[in-house]
């Protein structure tokens, strides 16, 4: 009995230190509260989403420790102002197309997207073991930030027309809602470009404001009502090969965090990438089915439109380079990486996909 009695009260004592040492255990962790500015508003969910995604893992893994609140576009700062916020401090990070900041620097641009560039998978090669993390964030550096790679559309659709788009000819004078490195190439050939925020599409296209519009692709398309302003729907979008999302990082705040919560920030960012790409793959091929039964136009753009906006982004690409460093240094790292992936692709997965396709199963 004594025997019994001291093992209870050992229990009991042992229990009670662990519940006092808990407390002070936890208390002793930092509690860190960081806010991600988006660029996108919370009705483009695939989209957006991946920003939740982080935000989400990033506090769970840490146990609340590390808490992110994702701050749709407009809520903190304008949604094309979020490289700006980050870069002052005014928010710890945000989440962003890197080619909206085109107008800063054309060398962004590599960071989401260029004209006849990596499409999806390429990039993830690039960016985690060819280089392109590297390079860009050498780059990024410059104005104290870092970005993550989170989030990829696939290679995303040529944009609603009210009239069909045959010739070179038809381009011109077209008031076309198109972002930065694609407008320069585009007013080569008569187009006028307008950048637009996601939310201010719509009511510009309705208007006529402008011509046309692109965004993404099926499924955020049809959400933005597209298809009721307009007919016709051409693919592909040639500036857009596998445009990537990134989540961006004060340098100062990043600095600041303790080791574990670098890693689960960065953990969380492999899965808010590898998110979206699936969303996209799932969601778009039955909006594009809803699109074309309500009357949609499928298009494709002519091998003569094709080969007159490659020309023409040569000649843009080349006039960069002369005059830009950081653009060179980038081109030369994200160009010769698509070089060996485009020989290895024709040899294997466009056979494969070709073939898939044609024997229809």
């Amino acid at each position: 009995m004594q025997r019994r009695s001291f093992i209870q009260k050992a229990t009991v004592g042992a229990t009670a230190t662990v519940a006092l040492a808990a407390p002070a255990i936890i208390s002793a962790q930092p509690q860190i509260r960081w806010r991600i500015a988006s660029s996108f508003p919370k009705s483009l969910d695939t989209i957006y989403g991946a920003a939740e995604v982080v935000a989400k893992r990033v506090t769970a893994i840490t146990g609340g420790r590390f808490q992110v609140t994702v701050h749709a576009a407009g809520e903190l700062v304008p949604p094309l102002q979020v490289l700006d916020a980050v870069q002052n401090g005014t928010v710890e990070a945000g989440h962003t197309a890197m080619y909206y900041y085109f107008g800063k620097n054309p060398a962004w641009a590599f960071g989401t997207a260029v004209p006849f560039g990596l499409n999806a998978r390429q990039f993830n090669a690039w960016w985690y073991e060819g280089g392109g993390a590297r390079v860009y964030n050498e780059f990024a550096a410059k104005v104290g930030v870092t970005a993550f790679l989170c989030g990829n559309t696939g290679v995303q659709m040529g944009g609603w027309f009210r009239k069909e788009i045959k010739t070179v000819e038809d381009l011109k004078g077209l008031k076309f809602r198109v972002g930065g490195f694609a407008g320069a190439v585009l007013s080569k050939l008569g187009v006028v470009p307008q950048q637009l925020a996601a939310g201010d599409i719509y009511a510009s296209l309705e208007k006529g404001t402008i011509d046309a519009a692109e965004w993404v692709g099926p499924y955020d398309d049809e959400k933005l009502g597209f298809n009721k302003v307009a007919k016709f729907y051409y693919t592909p979008g040639w500036w857009e090969g596998g445009p990537a999302l990134h989540s961006i990082v004060n340098n100062k705040a990043w600095e600041a965090l303790p080791a574990e919560f670098k890693e689960a920030w960065t953990a969380a960012n492999y899965e808010g990438n590898a998110t979206m790409m699936a969303r996209y793959d799932s969601l778009n091929p039955n909006a594009l089915r809803r699109l074309l039964a309500g009357g949609t136009q499928l298009r494709a753009f002519s091998k003569p439109v094709l080969d007159a906006s490659l020309k023409a982004a040569k000649e843009v690409y080349a006039d960069f380079n002369d005059k830009n460093e950081d653009f060179k240094k980038l081109y030369d790292s994200y160009f010769s990486f698509q070089r060996e992936q485009i020989q290895w692709n024709s040899v294997a997965e466009h056979r494969f996909d070709q073939y898939i396709k044609d024997v229809k199963l």
